[in-house]
């Protein structure tokens, strides 16, 4: 008899597991099927997602992606998983994570309430705000100081719609144009094509710390907006977002968010070894202490 109810048992299990196999849907089940995650990455958002000095992805983002890939794997009773690294844009990386092309994207970019129209976000791990580099000799200090001007923004960014509606509401006459990426935006400042760049002050600390000359250059001081960080995410797909954002909280609750942190901003960092030197801001701290995917800045203030 005993034997018997330990058999049944056993069978139950088993039969447990393969329902459960049965029940996966969405990423989770495309993932188990090919062993396969493919994560989104950027070439020039340092530190959060760039092409180091031998064309590999690493960044502070990377980091997080890797440690999901690595969830995602125990999740899935995996004994390895091939992680595959897709090259993404501003504008490219939410269609690709809504058509399946990329189940991660691993990068810098906002969650606002627009864009989870389209796609959803893990737990935010940076907050960062929109600001203007500029030449100082330029002497540009606020908004209405650009009346007329050429000014630049990445393409496919919520910077670059903020600008553009401000624009329009201020009467201020800009020139606004679009550029690929944060590297030639920043060139055209450089080269004197634009008189400023509008974007998330921590990458434009980063393009500055990483130029030529980084003492030629100013970063406005007035924040113009909220932008709360977090990896995307496919929208409706709430069993791949459990697993992702526990992940996430994961890290959080143990302290490893916090170290990933200290390595790439308060650390020298690959390619050149420049050392941000940004402190953890307070809104961070609020967040690692009680995590949130909300995607309204008045949340993060």
């Amino acid at each position: 008899m005993k034997k018997s109810i330990v058999l049944f048992s056993v069978a139950l299990t088993l039969a447990a597991g393969s329902v459960h196999a049965q029940e996966l849907t969405g990423r989770l089940k495309k993932i188990k099927d090919t062993g396969t995650i493919t994560l989104g990455h950027r070439d020039s958002s340092i530190p959060f997602s760039y092409l180091d000095d031998q064309q590999k992805p690493i960044g502070y983002s990377m980091d997080i992606c890797n440690k999901i890939a690595e969830a995602v794997k125990t999740e899935l009773k995996l004994q390895k998983i091939n992680v595959k690294l897709q090259p993404v844009t501003s504008a490219t990386r939410l269609p690709l994570i809504a058509n399946g092309t990329v189940d991660l994207e691993c990068g810098s970019t906002t969650n606002n309430t627009e864009r989870q129209q389209q796609v959803s976000f893990a737990p935010t791990t940076f907050v960062t705000a929109t600001r203007f580099v500029a030449k100082t000799t330029a002497k540009l200090n606020d908004l209405p100081d650009f009346k007329g001007k050429t000014v630049v923004s990445t393409a496919g960014t919520s910077n670059l719609k903020w600008l553009t509606e401000t624009n329009g509401k201020e009467n201020l006459g800009m020139n606004i144009i679009p550029a690929k990426d944060h590297a030639e935006a920043f060139l055209m400042v450089e080269s004197g094509r634009a008189a400023a760049f509008f974007m998330d002050d921590i990458l434009l600390y980063s393009l500055v710390a990483g130029s030529k000359a980084p003492k030629t250059y100013m970063i406005s001081s007035k924040p113009y907006t909220v932008e709360p960080y977090g990896i995307i995410e496919p929208k409706g797909d709430e069993a791949f977002k459990k697993v992702v954002d526990k992940a996430v909280t994961d890290l959080m609750a143990s302290g490893e968010l916090a170290k990933m942190y200290t390595k790439w901003f308060n650390q020298p960092i690959a390619p050149r070894n420049l050392n941000l030197n940004v402190p953890m801001s307070e809104q961070l701290k609020k967040v690692i202490a009680k995590p949130t995917d909300s995607g309204d800045g008045k949340d993060y203030m």
